[in-house]
């Protein structure tokens, strides 16, 4: 099983004094790339924004693709040189200030005529207007697909512009909320056999609600299956009451559970305070919270024992790297959030094969569950339970452009 490597008093004693880890990264990328290839920012292609637009594709549009109706849209930013770089613009998670509605018009304004080398300033909410509210997913669809760009511009994956520090990561199969026990047993020892390292539940959702004694029974019924020696995680997605919270908790502590992820609401600051003083099973916090400047109250208040993230939700792989490098100055694990299609998941791996206090890869199963026909690529765990680094350029994973042209019901400019 996993040890967490330091204890809350441990980390909350760590020195955070000094320069962040990889700032010069973040601060300037476009030295940061064009060195991660031997050669000078001056070398580098002509990077200035001729162009933003949006792919409308239909679903129903292409042969072995989705059946139900409904648009999926894709952002593209696009320079002098002809370098593209994309990121999806679906729906995800409820957010204070997320709107992907108005994506284009707010991207066109704040980059046609600008170059990728300005990326820091294209994406910063470091003015009080945008500070004292949730970060503008906006800047988060921008600042992935300038990322993307840079990566293509010196013929490099990422995660190698931000400092790669593995080549692989190991996996753990993230389940859907099943609605009996033996959904999750039959699925945690097909993920076994499968080479998964850990197994995540989310439990089920009776009636629409929630039922804290039946998702004791589940991690009961899962961990007797999955045997003592499999790495096991939970996540009822902030739906307890701060005593059903301690009362779960107890349960898998006592089933050597790996991780509790958002026990109760982000939120409840002072209920996650009370949580981690009192339960040793480490307490995973972060995917709500949707601000950069939020985090350091939480590891301030000893709220969290691993910090997680999603960059859609605080501004894109730059400030997600952020968040990676507070984390590691106060001795902490950084567990960035993974689901949906294969820009999601890539977007957060190149930051966990650049970081290096992150363990795991969260595989969204069935595996395949993410797979669209407009990418070549699709992301699958090896053999050996470990999910390697993408090889192609900027994040890794292309668009099958002539997919993606007969699903194209239009594009906006």
């Amino acid at each position: 099983m996993l040890e967490r490597s330091l204890s809350r008093r441990q980390f909350l004693g760590t020195s955070a004094l000094g320069a962040v880890a990889g700032a010069s990264v973040l601060t300037n990328p476009a030295r940061a790339a064009a060195e991660a290839v031997g050669s000078k920012p001056a070398d580098l292609p002509d990077l200035t924004i001729k162009e933003v637009k949006v792919y409308v594709l239909d679903r129903t549009r292409i042969a072995g693709g989705p059946t139900n109706q409904g648009y999926t849209q894709i952002a593209s930013i696009v320079t002098n040189s002809g370098i593209e770089g994309n990121y999806t613009l679906a729906g995800r998670y409820w957010h204070p200030n997320w709107s992907n509605q108005g994506w284009l018009e707010f991207a066109k304004g704040a980059c046609m005529g600008k170059s990728v080398l300005d990326l820091p300033a294209l994406t910063s909410q470091w003015v009080p207007e945008k500070r004292r509210v949730g970060q503008s997913s906006y800047a988060s669809a921008i600042d992935n697909c300038l990322w993307d760009i840079l990566g293509k511009a010196v013929g490099v994956p990422v995660y190698r512009i931000l400092g790669a520090y593995r080549n692989r990561v190991m996996a753990y199969a993230s389940s859907q909320h099943h609605a009996t026990i033996e959904e999750f047993v039959q699925e945690v020892q097909k993920c076994k056999a499968d080479g998964f390292k850990g197994y995540k539940i989310h439990p089920p959702s009776p009636r629409g609600g929630h039922d804290y004694k039946l998702d004791i029974e589940v991690c009961r019924a899962v961990r007797k299956a999955a045997g003592d020696d499999f790495n096991l995680l939970h996540d009822p997605v902030g739906v307890y009451t701060r005593e059903e919270a301690i009362k779960v908790g107890r349960a898998i502590q006592e089933l050597d559970f790996a991780a509790y992820e958002d026990p109760i609401p982000t939120t409840d600051l002072e209920g996650l305070v009370e949580l981690c003083r009192d339960l040793d099973v480490p307490i995973h916090i972060g995917e709500f919270i949707f601000s950069i400047y939020d985090y350091a109250e939480y590891i301030r208040r000893g709220a969290l024992d691993v910090v997680r993230l999603i960059v859609d939700n605080i501004g894109g792989i730059t400030s997600g790297m952020k968040v990676a490098h507070t984390a590691e100055c106060f001795g902490m694990e950084c567990a960035p959030h993974n689901w949906g299609e294969v820009f999601d998941h890539a977007v957060h791996f190149h930051l966990e094969l650049a970081m290096p206090n992150n363990v795991w890869f969260e595989m969204t199963v069935p595996q395949g569950t993410g797979d669209r026909p407009y990418m070549k690529d699709t992301i699958r765990i090896a053999p050996d339970g470990y999910v390697y680094a993408p090889t192609k350029p900027g994040l890794g994973y292309e668009l099958d452009r002539d997919a993606l042209d007969k699903m194209t019901a239009r594009i906006d400019r």
